[in-house]
């Protein structure tokens, strides 16, 4: 399982690539952008006490003051996509579930351009900015802002962003758009957009925006809000079948908000957190636990040490047939190399799997069928050029891949071809071997299956290592 953290320090990146210089291990950098979000502009920052059952105005935002009975946003559309009964939430810290920061609001009555609501319980709003929820309303905002496209051409471009996450993406559109707007920012191009699931204008529109997206994000504390909550885990379970059914990563959010504050997580948490990896998601996205937690690296370990216990216990067999079932027949090539490289490795008791590949794909598409053993991916540069320099591609694939679920991808030496002219290239292949025993996957006297490509023929071996 990987874990995605969130964080909005500038210094946060410095560290990382600090980090990935002294480890020298790979990792990958996501984008959130800010998208179709409404706010309450508090530019004074005084806290805001709002009591329960008193009344307060969402107006368009003009410069005036938020007040226990004003509430300035920065959306003039709002009262003509809202009407009496429909509900508003409120807050700083809007979808961690605490009651003391955020407000739910239902409209009362519609007055011009202003929106006047009941307050249904007490709570103080505090700081500059929060976010406003209408739950289950469309909102006439673009997916991928200005403000957004921004930061994507200059805090984006500098940093070479591995993956998109594409905030309240409501159809197959949104991300068709993203991607022509990062195919004009150089190595952007290789950006994966992952389609954030935030409301029922995404649900409903699901399977659509799967095929167009590289990936998906569950965003629950939204979808929370916007679906009843005994809802919530059958979307999950379908979306995240779905997802596998595909080959496309799923991310999952929301799993330990109690311990933002917390050294441990609830019950319900922990238990929650396995059934994401039972129900078949690639990773786990922690939130306001490292953004502003009290105990971020706890968090990690907690949540780590949860998903290693569940992918003990996942079917493996089962998840394995029902694949093969769903891909049906005829295959295609790759899907049947893949899936005959993991039966393969089933069958023997392999120790690992080692996959040469340059888009990667070809290992997305082997941990597609979740093999009980580690798949390891050696990404091979390609070398391309626009007749005025050369340049080898494959950095990007070899990060994207570790968002894959049982993938640990590795850059090899770009001169090492992807493609064997023999049936073995012994380098390459002693590199992936001891890389793997570095990591401890790979010991003496153990089987491991290799999958590569031989001139025009993918070939699928097993060897069995010596001392």
């Amino acid at each position: 399982m990987a874990s995605i953290l969130e964080s909005s320090k500038p210094e946060t990146l410095e560290n990382l690539k600090a980090a990935i210089k002294n480890t020298r291990k790979l990792c990958a950098v996501m984008l959130d952008t800010v998208g179709a979000e409404m706010q309450v502009v508090n530019k004074t920052e005084t806290p805001i006490s709002l009591q329960q059952d008193a009344q307060v105005v969402l107006t368009p935002y003009e410069g005036q003051e938020a007040s226990s009975e004003t509430l300035p946003i920065n959306f003039d559309g709002l009262a003509k996509s809202v009407k009496k009964g429909d509900t508003i939430f409120v807050g700083q810290y809007l979808f961690t579930g605490s009651e003391t920061t955020s407000v739910w609001l239902e409209v009362d009555k519609v007055k011009g351009k202003d929106v006047v609501c009941t307050i249904k319980n007490s709570a103080t709003l505090a700081g500059s900015l929060f976010t406003l929820h209408a739950s289950q309303i469309h909102i006439d905002l673009p997916t991928l802002s200005e403000k957004d496209k921004e930061v994507i051409s200059t805090w984006g471009v500098k940093n070479k962003i591995d993956f998109l996450s594409l905030s309240y993406t409501r159809h197959a559109e949104d991300v068709r758009q993203a991607r022509e707007f990062l195919s004009k920012l150089g190595d952007l191009s290789q950006t994966q957009i992952f389609a954030k699931i935030e409301n029922v204008e995404g649900l409903t529109h699901f399977d659509e925006i799967l095929q167009e997206a590289d990936g998906i994000i569950l965003s629950r504390g939204n979808l929370g809000i916007d679906l009843p909550p005994e809802k919530v885990f059958l979307f999950q379970k379908s979306a995240l079948y779905k997802c596998n059914m595909a080959g496309k990563p799923a991310v999952v959010t929301r799993v330990v908000d109690s311990m933002t504050d917390n050294l441990r997580p609830t019950r319900a948490e922990a238990t929650d957190v396995a059934n994401a990896v039972l129900d078949g998601s690639d990773a786990i996205l922690l939130g306001a636990e490292t953004l502003r937690g009290l105990y971020p690296v706890e968090t990690i370990s907690t949540v780590g040490k949860i998903c290693s216990e569940a992918e003990k216990v996942f079917n493996q067999d089962l998840y394995f047939k029902k694949t093969v079932k769903h891909v049906g027949e005829p295959m295609t090539h790759l899907e049947s190399i893949a899936s005959t490289a993991v039966r393969a490795g089933i069958k023997v008791k392999a120790s690992a799997i080692i996959c040469f590949t340059s888009s990667g794909r070809a290992a997305r598409l082997i941990a597609k069928y979740r093999p009980t053993m580690p798949v390891l991916s050696v990404v091979i540069p390609r070398v391309i050029t626009n007749q005025l320099k050369w340049s080898f591609i494959g950095a990007f694939e070899a990060r994207q891949s570790l968002i894959v679920r049982g993938l640990f991808p590795m850059l090899a030496d770009p001169r090492h071809p992807a493609e064997s002219t023999s049936a073995t290239n012994d380098t390459i292949l002693k590199v992936a071997l001891d890389h793997g025993k570095s990591k401890g996957v790979i010991k003496s006297h153990d089987r491991v299956v290799v999958c590569q490509k031989v001139g025009d023929a993918s070939v699928v071996k097993i060897i069995e290592l010596e001392d």
